[in-house]
This record gives structure tokens, sequence and C-alpha cells, in this order.
């Protein structure tokens, strides 16, 4: 089940602050991310379009929004069910969509027509999406849509130069206007509050101020006579046409005489330039805030101003990019401004009045290579070919620090045992240690001749890094403590593709091109102990969590699994197959064909070490079993067709008697043809304007906690979860373990058959309440009576529960009654139970950083309160101490 997308946070398109202010919609490719500011919370919904968004409409209620794709295909989106409700196709590519104010019509703009639909929701309808009326006007493209307060009117902005305002309605004084004045594209037009002045806005960076000679309650609806002959030509005509067309308003540049008299009128009253002379700056997106009259424009440069209308005075600017800024939004309150970058991926969040920033998150601008989970699950590193390493945390999906020493590519990324401590290889001959307590980089590891390092491992005790070059088919170790080299490993023959340490003892193997498979010993002075020979180049190998078998991945496209100990196969997987290539769009022979020279990647167990999950460079990711060799579930990584390689076969619409569509490069002008990219050449040709990244995952991992995997692709890092939702999964279910049983039980309390009755129907509701039914006194008791199969179900609850539930201190004494009472046996199966027990423990850290950080705050407090009255020589009494958060702090103690 699909549950967040990290690492990405702004593709393009629209920007939206939802109807409260406190959340901000993000389109991320064809998904969309709800940033929770307030509560500092990300979420992506779990639908996507066909094509990446373009634009994105909110509803004035905030309940409602229409998510339309490059190619015009629009989902109507309940924000509240976080479903998708309606799917529409406009045919052509749209420019903008905007609710009006009262949420009764929606208008959209495509080509040079601007349309007004009836918005859904309102009553119930059949189709959802229905025509009331269409826009002519301007020549060109249309860009721009704002509406007056009351809905009666809208403008809209055109390439043409041009600003038309139309009607809503037909109006007896208004029915189109045309405004010109500007010498480029109109980028964006606002209307002031409550009134038909109107503000545009052109591309070279200047601002006209529009007035008109009516209020808006100076609008005068059209006399019922016409209206009537109107409406009966209209019905006419539907009955000829095979689709309603709705109404058509056709507006003139210049109409004559007769047409104006008595009609509205507007005339430019300034006109304001934000470039100083001779500044070259385009003017890329605007945003106004009409209670407090604030207006905010993003230039090319990555500069954004903030002025006062209508006198026109700066307030502050900033340079907040090096890249154009795409999209900005402001609150209701007016108090922050969101800001995209769709070139860098940046997406900003400024409160303007303390000049500080809400929200500063930015993506890898190239793609992700490599990812690692922390030991508890609390966090993700990512490494990208930008050379930076990321750090994300997965409970908010926030990054929280990067690192920027690598001056190349990073390769590879891992977390030591501890957790505190993250490594990272790169193409620029050096392996980087960083610390996350103090985020710097406290360790460089180099090798004696410059080589670049293609893969990275660290043993289980953190103390050895261990790097394979890609060019002098070395490994090299060297020492955590001291930061020197201990040893060079030579013997093979060609690139190592991968390294990996065995977690239970010291025993590192390398996959390399020469089709074999080392494992050197390192209490044996790094002696080759056992050399695996495969049929084709070794592409990654993985240990099992426990350490007793091998996985292998081959370029044939087969995963081998090995006892390492006896050096014997014990089982294969013929993968080829399950990875379904997709064709690229300049690929001369068919998927089927290509396929036949594809592999897995990447490869890793699940944290029980049953299943292991495989991926490569397409758009599934495959789940094995090991024990069967059989395919236990495909995941489809991505929908989406904006990548290329996402066809099994050509789209024959592309094809013309010269060729493929996609040879011809858009916008490349007159140069001498499309270069054809190079053999071999991985990301797609980058000088190319046209440019498709192609599918491909390029690393997976499971999470230590076993509830959830990750997985870096061109889309970004998605996390898929168990869904935690209504199962019903019982477990050694009697004819007599009813809900109502078990609330007879606990009414005699005899809690722990209670609680043996709830395990075995497996109804989440029902455990906690059984279990926030036994008086903490008892616990110590029913703990010791419980047998051990449920101690790990109970374990695992409670893991799950310290993440929703308010009741820290009763659940605490849970977890360290059973740990204290049970910690013996548990030890015996601790391979098993590892995955359980790091759920726990993340989910207590996460309370323990919480309640110390108010606790200490609290003590200062009331330390500051004792100084101050001493110092005034008043005897007041000082408030005791809150007791129970002195006593959970000492619990979450002796718990760590």
């Amino acid at each position: 089940q699909f549950s967040g997308l990290l690492g990405t946070v702004y593709r393009r398109g629209n920007l939206t602050f939802t109807r409260d202010g406190n959340s901000l919609i993000s389109p991320v490719g064809n998904r969309v991310s709800l940033f929770d500011l307030k509560n500092n919370k990300c979420e992506t919904l779990p639908l996507a379009t066909r094509l990446n968004i373009v634009c994105v409409g909110l509803s004035p209620d905030g309940s409602l929004a229409i998510l339309i794709d490059e190619e015009g295909a629009a989902l109507l989106v309940s924000l509240i069910g976080k479903c998708v409700i309606h799917q529409f196709y406009f045919h052509k590519p749209v420019h903008s969509v905007s609710f009006s104010p009262d949420g009764k019509k929606f208008v959209i703009t495509k080509d040079n027509l601007a349309y007004l639909y009836h918005a859904p929701g309102k009553k119930r309808e059949f189709n959802a999406f229905v025509l009331d009326k269409t826009y002519y006007g301007p020549y060109d493209e249309t860009t721009c849509i704002d509406w007056t307060d009351d809905s009666k009117c809208f403008a809209v902005g055109s390439k043409d130069m041009s600003t038309w305002v139309f009607g809503a309605e037909r109006w007896a004084n208004l029915i189109y206007y045309s405004l010109g004045g500007h010498k480029d594209i109109i980028v964006a037009c606002f209307f002031e509050e409550n009134s038909l002045d109107l503000y545009t806005i052109s591309q070279d960076a200047a601002l006209c101020v529009w007035q008109c000679d009516t209020e808006l309650d100076g609008l005068k609806p059209r006399p019922p006579k016409d209206a009537a002959k109107e409406e009966n030509a209209g019905e006419n005509d539907e009955e000829l046409l095979e689709e309603p067309k709705g109404e058509e308003i056709h507006g003139k540049t210049h109409p004559d005489e007769q047409e104006t008299r008595g009609k509205v009128k507007y005339s430019r009253v300034a006109k304001y330039f934000f470039n100083k002379e001779g500044d070259f700056n385009n003017l890329t997106s605007a945003a106004y805030h009409k209670k407090t009259h604030l207006l905010v424009t993003g230039f090319a440069s990555g500069v954004f101003h903030l002025h006062e209308l209508p006198e026109f005075n700066l307030i502050h600017s900033l340079s907040i990019s090096d890249q154009r800024i795409a999209s900005i939004s402001i609150n209701c309150t007016g108090d922050w401004i969101a800001f995209g970058c769709s070139g860098l991926g940046q997406l900003l969040v400024w409160e303007w009045q303390s000049e500080s920033y809400v929200l500063k998150q930015q993506g890898h601008f190239n793609s992700m290579v490599s990812l690692a989970y922390s030991p508890d699950g609390q966090y993700i590193a990512t490494g990208g070919e930008d050379g930076k390493v990321k750090v994300w945390n997965t409970s908010s999906s926030f990054c929280f620090v990067t690192f920027t020493e690598h001056t190349s590519g990073v390769t590879a990324v891992t977390f030591t045992s501890t957790g505190y401590v993250i490594l990272s290889a790169s193409l620029d001959g050096t392996v980087r240690a960083f610390d996350l307590h103090r985020y710097r980089n406290f360790r460089t590891f180099t090798s004696p001749r410059p080589s670049q390092f293609s893969c990275l491992a660290v043993d289980s005790s953190g103390e050895i890094v261990s790097a394979g070059s890609q060019d002098s088919f070395e490994i090299f170790i060297w020492s955590m403590q001291s930061g020197r080299l201990l040893d060079v490993l030579a013997g093979h023959e060609g690139p190592i593709s991968s390294l990996s340490f065995n977690p239970m003892k010291c025993l590192l193997a390398s996959a390399s091109w020469d089709k074999t498979v080392k494992l050197w010993d390192m209490l044996d002075s790094w002696r080759t102990k056992e050399t695996l020979i495969m049929n084709s180049d070794v592409l990654v190998v993985a240990f099992r969590p426990d350490g007793k078998e091998l996985a292998v991945a081959a370029l044939n496209g087969q995963i081998t699994f090995w006892d390492h100990e006896n050096a014997v196969q014990i089982g294969s997987i013929e993968g080829r197959h399950d990875l379904q290539m997709g064709r690229k769009e300049l690929d001369k022979i068919t998927a089927k064909q290509a396929a036949k020279g594809k592999s897995f990647t990447t490869l890793c167990y699940s944290a029980d070490g049953q299943s292991i999950l495989a991926g490569g460079l397409s758009k599934f990711v495959c789940i094995y079993n090991v024990k069967e060799q059989i395919l236990m579930k495909k995941f489809e990584i991505s929908c989406n067709y904006s990548l290329d390689a996402m066809e099994e076969y050509l789209d024959r619409r592309k094809m013309t008697e010269f060729g493929s569509m996609a040879l011809i490069d858009q916008g490349g002008g007159g140069e001498d043809g499309v270069a054809i990219p190079l053999p071999g050449v991985k990301r797609g040709d980058m000088s190319y304007r046209h440019f498709k990244p192609e599918i491909r995952v390029t690393c997976v991992r499971f999470s230590p906690t076993g509830r959830s995997w990750a997985a870096t692709t061109t889309e970004g890092l998605l996390i898929y979860s168990l869904d935690s939702g209504l199962i019903f999964d019982p477990f050694e279910l009697d004819i007599d373990i009813t809900p109502s049983n078990i609330h007879k039980t606990l009414r005699q309390k005899e809690y722990t058959m209670a609680i043996i009755m709830a395990f075995k129907l497996n109804e989440k509701k029902l455990i906690q309440e059984v279990i926030e039914a036994v008086p903490s006194s008892e616990v110590d008791v029913v703990c010791s009576s419980l047998p051990d199969l449920y101690v790990e179900k109970l374990l695992e609850f409670l893991a799950s529960a310290f993440e929703i539930s308010c009741h820290l201190e009763f659940y605490l004494i849970w977890a360290h009654k059973l740990l204290m009472l049970h910690g013996q046996k548990l030890k015996t199966r601790s391979v098993k139970l590892l995955p359980v027990i790091q759920f726990l423990q993340k989910s207590i850290q996460r309370h323990f950083e919480d309640v110390s950080k108010l606790c200490e705050w609290n003590i200062y407090n009331i330390k500051y309160a004792l100084a101050i009255s001493q110092q005034r020589g008043m005897k007041r009494l000082a408030e005791e101490t809150p007791v129970d958060e002195e006593e959970l702090d000492s619990d979450s103690d002796y718990l760590m």
C-alpha cells in the first residue's frame, strides 16, 4: 500500500493554500502532496494522474480540488475522503483553472478561449462538469484568471498582451471588455477587493492599474424579454446539436460606438515598472492578497518583491533561489507566502512580517541513487547524483539536514549500527562520515591513488568501513576510529559492483563484473575465504538479516541464493520476465527483445528474512518468497506517462512516415537535427531541450521495523507500508470467542484470559479496550501469566498504540513489565523479534524526545520564576512540579 512520497516537494504547477491557511497543496509530478504547516506533517494523496499535473483548482470550501495534467485530463478529487470522484477530458492542454468565490462556477482557460462550467457538488447531478458558457476574445493563448469577490465577473489574461473582463452572467452594461497597455505576455491579473478596478502584470515587469467607472452593484441584469428569446433559441439549437455547447460569447477588440454607449468604461490610472533602468529580469509569477493589498511578484532570477498597492511601495525583496520562481501563493490571512521553483524542486513558505521561513524544502534536483534506513527506522538517508546527502524524517516526511561536502555524485549511503553516523561514497574519490548530533562531516576517507567509489559497506560494530572502486578493481578498508587505511584487497579482475558485510560475523562479500563473488574473512587477515563463480556479471549481493544466507543478482536476470558457509547454491529465481521493461520512445527494438538484456540492479531482504525485494530498470518492484522461490507481489512504482519507457508498445499516434515524433526536438530551433544519445548514457541527454527522464528503480530498502519499505525512483523516494486499516485477520479462532464473551470475561476481572481472547479475534479496537480496562496495579500479574506467543503480539500492539494513544505512562508500564519479565525468553528468539522491538523503540524514542523537551522547558521556567521571586525579596511558594511528568521521564529513562 502506497503511503508517502519523500524527496521531491514540488515539480511544476500552481501551489495553493487550503481554506484555513494552515496547509499547502503542492503538485509533485503526477501526485499531490499536502503540507500541514501547523503540525509539521506532510502526506501524499493516494491518487495519481496519467501525466504530470499542470494546474490545481481548489473549491472555496476546501473540500474539492480539480487536478489537470499536461494533456488536459482532469480529476475531480475529494480532499476529505482523499479519493477521485470524477474524471473528465478537456482534449487540449489547460493553462489555469479557478473556482468562483461563491463556489457555484469554475473557469478553465485553454487555447485562446475561456470556458465557464457549473461547479460540481452543490446539488445532485448526473455529470459533474456541465459547460455553461464559452468566451471568445483573445487572439493567443490565455494564461491567467481572477474573479471579483461577488462572482459576477472574471478577468482573463492572454499571451497577445491583452486582458479581457467577462461577465459571468450577461449584464446589460458589461458583457466583455478588452484592455491593452502592455508590451509583453500577461502573467497575472487581479481585481481590487469588492470592486471592478483591475491590476494587470506583464512578463516585462510592468504593472498597469485600471480604474472602472462602475461599482459592482452598478451591474444591471439583462431585461427578461431578451433573456426569454435567447433561451428559446438556445433550446432549438440544442435539439440540432448532438451535445449541448452552452452559450457562446464573442468579444471584439474594437466595438462600435453604438455598442459601447451606456456600458462600463475602464481607464488606466498608472503604470509602474519593477525593473530599474537597464535591468532585464523577466517576471514569472505573481500573487495578490486583496484584504491587505499585498502584491508578491517572482522573477526569473529567483528574486521576489513585496509591494503595497495601489501606491506601489516596496516592502521588501529577497533572493531565494538561482532559478526562476514558477509559482506563488498567499494564504488567507496574508501572513505566509509559498514559493515554488521548478528548476531545483524547491518549496519555501516565507512569513513576511517576521522575515523568516515557515518551511524550506528542496529535493534532489537530479535523480536519487541510493537510500538507507536508520537502525530504528525513524530516518532515511538518500544520496543523489547532485552530490548531496539528505536525511528525511519518516514520520513527518520532511528533510531536516542536507550535507553538501561531496563534489560529485553520491553512489551509496549507509547508517552505522548506532544510527548516529551516516557514511556516503562518491565518484569524487572520497568516503565521508557525517555525524547526526552536530551535523558535520567528521571523517573523510580517501585512497592512495584517486579512484571512483561505486559501493560501500560498514560492519555491524561500525568500526570498519569498506568501499569498492570502479576503476582500479580494488576494495579499500579503513578504520572508523583513526580514519587510516587498513588494507587494500586486490583479487577481482573487474569493477566492484557491490559490497555487503555479514550482520553476524566479520565476513565481507564483494561482487564484481568478473563473474565472481568473493568472501573475505576479516579475522583471518582479510584472506579470500571462498570464491563463488557465477555465469554472468554480478551486480549486487545482500546478506539475510541473520547472516545465514547470501542473495546474488547477476546480469542475466537471475537471483541466486547461497549457503556461504559451505559455498553451495541453495536456490535461484529467474526474474527476467518479471521486470517487464517498457519501450523507450527512440528504441529501435521491441520491449520484449530489450528485456532479454535487463536484470535486477538492487536487492534487499525483508526484516524477517523470509522474502526478498528486487528492483531494476523498469517500473516494477518484485517481492519474492525466498523459500518457495515464487513471485508474491509486483508493485507498479509509477503510472506517470510523462516519464520515458512506461509503455510496452510504441504509441502509433506518435509515428509518422519519417519516424517517431519524439525525434523532433521541440524548441530546438534551427540546429542540425537531433543528437542521437550515445549508447550507455543512462540519464538521457541533458543538452537536449525536450528531455524525458526514464523510469527506473535505483535502490530498494526494507525498514528495520518490518512495517514498510522504500524505493528511490525517477519519481522520488516512495514509501510503501502495511495498511493498518480494517482487515479481519483472526488467530486460532474458536467458536466461543465473540466480542460479548470477551466483555463478559472482562467484567469477571479475568484479565489475562480476556487479553488472549481479544488477540485471537484480532480486532484492534477490542484489544485496546481490553488492555485499557486492566488496572495499572494488575499489570505486573497479568504480564507474568501471559503465554510467550501472546507476549510478541502484545509488544507489537503496544508499539503501534504509542503512535496514536495519549495514555503514555500506562503503556510505558506495560512495555516495561513485559520486557522485564520476559526479557530472557525474548532474547533467545531475538532475530525473529528484532523488527517488533525496533518498532517499539522508535515509538518510545519519539515520545521521549517530545516529553524531555517539555520537561526541560518546564524545569527552566520554574527555576526562572524562583530566581525572579528571590530577586524581589518576596517569599512566594513556587508551584509544585507536575508529578506525572517526572515519573514519565524516569520511566522512559529505564526503558531506554
